[in-house]
């Protein structure tokens, strides 16, 4: 294995764990706002990260324009449907839940 293999497994095991981690964070939350929160920024950054590690292993090529595309589509879109949907709910009059210790 070269290198560049060893730092794209390391780029594929990152984004991994933040995928993972936004996946129990979706679990784990207590309302909407929380658990949006938790979904996109660990995925939108764990999509990065795999995205990244895919454009070592194409070398300069078609493949790695391509997946450079997809990832400034996905760094651009995550954070606006997560606003979109906060927006939507707030406006929907949805309060978010209130811990013991935020009083």
């Amino acid at each position: 294995m070269s290198i560049i293999e060893w730092i794209a497994g390391l780029f594929f095991l990152a984004g991994g764990f933040f995928i993972v981690v936004g996946g129990i964070g979706m679990i784990r939350m207590p309302d909407l706002y929380t658990r949006m929160h938790a979904a996109s920024v660990a995925e939108t950054f764990g999509t990065i990260l795999v995205i990244t590690g895919l454009m070592l292993l194409s070398g300069w090529s078609l493949a790695t324009f391509k997946l450079f595309a997809v990832m400034v589509f996905l760094l651009f879109t995550g954070p606006v449907a997560a606003y979109a949907i906060a927006n939507t709910a707030s406006l929907g009059g949805l309060q978010p839940q209130v811990t013991k210790g935020d009083q």
